[in-house]
């Protein structure tokens, strides 16, 4: 029976925020030796797509998950993709505009930054978005966006976003790269989303999938997947809901986990 076996990237394949930029040659290793015995591999990210490196983009892999379940790629075609609504995004822009919060907005395959935030676009560069896929001039009337990111720059802008958020019931977040910073989604749309229309789309049965992660919105997909296998480096809330715990990224724990739990189980 083909299996499907779903990777998160940050904190679980890299560590950009460590220096791990790119899969380690073990991890490459056993994710190959997976592809050899007919299963398949996905990555399954809260990045956009502008946001894939090209090494990750170029492994191999048979789909992307993206923007936390928003788009779907299966042998690169969209299998599903789905918008925020634009009044939202509207009223959610000029909020940040009001409190002085740099944001960027996600689409299917751009990203759009403002020219002004150097750093803020600086930052995302060196954690591997593509500078031919984030945009700094654009009219946001003629972008359909999936996801949207912000960091806030005091305090008050922090309490004042997070109202926000909580006002808009449809809608999620995460702190992704730091306690201000905001990854806002919408909630009908998860990791686990991504996985079952994939999972129906092949139709792999869920007891059949397996799902490596290390961050809180991989917590659907640990849950959601038939055997869930958090990262040593996961907090203890993420590992209690997965069925088993690998070592870190830094010690390569996707292939110690893909070679004692799919390879040898």
């Amino acid at each position: 029976m083909r299996k499907v076996i779903f990777f998160d990237i940050d904190g679980t394949l890299i560590n950009s925020w460590d220096g791990i930029m790119d899969i380690t040659p073990k991890v490459k290793e056993a994710i190959k030796k997976v592809q050899a015995k007919g299963h398949y591999v996905f990555i399954a990210t809260g990045r956009p797509y502008a946001f894939i490196s090209d090494e990750i983009m170029n492994f191999g892999f048979d789909g992307l998950i993206l923007a936390n379940g928003a788009q779907v790629i299966l042998n690169n075609k969209t299998l599903f993709t789905d918008k925020i609504d634009k009044a939202f995004v509207n009223k959610a822009v000029e909020t940040f505009e009001e409190l002085g919060m740099e944001y960027i907005l996600e689409d299917e395959y751009y990203s759009y930054i403002k020219a002004d935030y150097e750093e803020y676009y600086n930052f995302y560069l060196g954690v591997g978005a593509s500078p031919q896929l984030v945009k700094r001039e654009y009219d946001i009337d003629t972008i359909e966006v999936q996801k949207i990111e912000m960091r806030c720059p005091t305090e008050e802008a922090y309490e004042i976003c997070l109202d926000f958020i909580k006002a808009h019931p449809d809608y999620d977040y995460w702190h992704s790269i730091s306690a201000k910073a905001f990854e806002l989604y919408p909630r009908r749309n998860t990791k686990a989303t991504g996985i079952l229309r994939i999972l129906e789309h092949l139709g792999i049965p869920v007891e059949d999938s397996y799902g490596f992660g290390d961050g809180k919105n991989d917590i659907e997909m640990l849950e959601t997947v038939g055997y869930g296998i958090a990262m040593g480096n996961a907090t203890d809330e993420v590992k209690q809901y997965a069925k088993a715990v690998t070592d870190t990224v830094h010690n390569d724990g996707v292939a110690i986990g893909i070679e004692k739990y799919i390879l040898n189980n």
